[in-house]
């Protein structure tokens, strides 16, 4: 039915069985994955089950890929890509050798970034030789109690998934992924989210993510694209302020 329709396209339900928890007097998502809080808290002792600040959630000892341990209290200050990834996901790996020299031209720029990579690996081993080509930390691969909050956290549904955070732990952006594919040289970092952007074959993603308006203009003519951003772009400015002020994803 329409209604069903309408459900399935607000919460952005893309694969099933889908749980999402909400907060009745308010309507907002609470926890988007209901099934992986289920199998994590089965005695119901987190409810209910709201999102918790990210350095509460990363709370703990993080690796490097030499073995050495640091506290998670280390990302405080800095930008943080939270790297959702596995070795036996192609785009994965392909992903990881772009994100290895972004990381870099970050750093060198002065920036302070860090990356957490939190492992979809399906044994230990193939965890480590995975992060071995890493320059960043992870989450130690045994403690798979944080790896699963970290994941309901952000609702991930597929990987890779890159999500970058300010220094307060606030998302700037879930579409790292994204933004390391059409931003080679990292000029933009750390990414904030564009009002209006050109339809490319790796952002094209995002129109899965919630309604858009798509606009075509005569690419021959560099006036008219020119033109047509200037007009609508205020328009986008204006609905992305609306939401932002109700606390909602646009």
């Amino acid at each position: 039915s329409l209604l069903q329709l309408k459900l399935w396209n607000k919460y952005r339900v893309s694969n099933i069985p889908s749980l999402i928890f909400i907060d009745a007097s308010t309507g907002k998502v609470v926890c988007r994955n209901g099934l992986l809080v289920i199998r994590d808290d089965p005695e119901g002792l987190e409810f209910p089950w709201g999102p918790k600040p990210f350095s509460e959630v990363v709370a703990g000892p993080l690796l490097r890929n030499n073995g050495q341990t640091l506290d998670s209290t280390a990302l405080e200050g800095s930008h943080v890509g939270v790297y959702f990834s596995a070795h036996w996901c192609p785009p994965c790996r392909s992903l990881t050798r772009l994100l290895v020299e972004s990381y870099r031209k970050i750093k060198e720029a002065g920036q302070k970034f860090e990356i957490l990579f939190v492992s979809a690996d399906r044994s230990e081993d193939s965890f480590k030789q995975y992060f071995s080509e890493m320059p960043w930390v992870a989450v130690p691969y045994a403690d798979e109690a944080r790896r699963s909050r970290l994941n309901r956290l952000y609702g991930i549904q597929g990987i890779p998934t890159l999500i970058v955070l300010d220094p307060k732990g606030d998302v700037i952006t879930r579409q790292g992924r994204v933004e390391v594919l059409n931003d080679i040289e990292c000029r933009e970092f750390p990414w904030h989210p564009k009002p209006v952007l050109e339809l490319t074959d790796s952002n094209a993603v995002q129109l899965n993510e919630g309604p858009c308006l798509v606009l075509f203009v005569d690419s021959e003519d560099d006036g008219e694209s020119e033109a047509a951003k200037q007009l609508i772009q205020p328009i986008a400015e204006k609905i992305i302020a609306k939401y932002k002020a109700k606390e909602e994803e646009a």
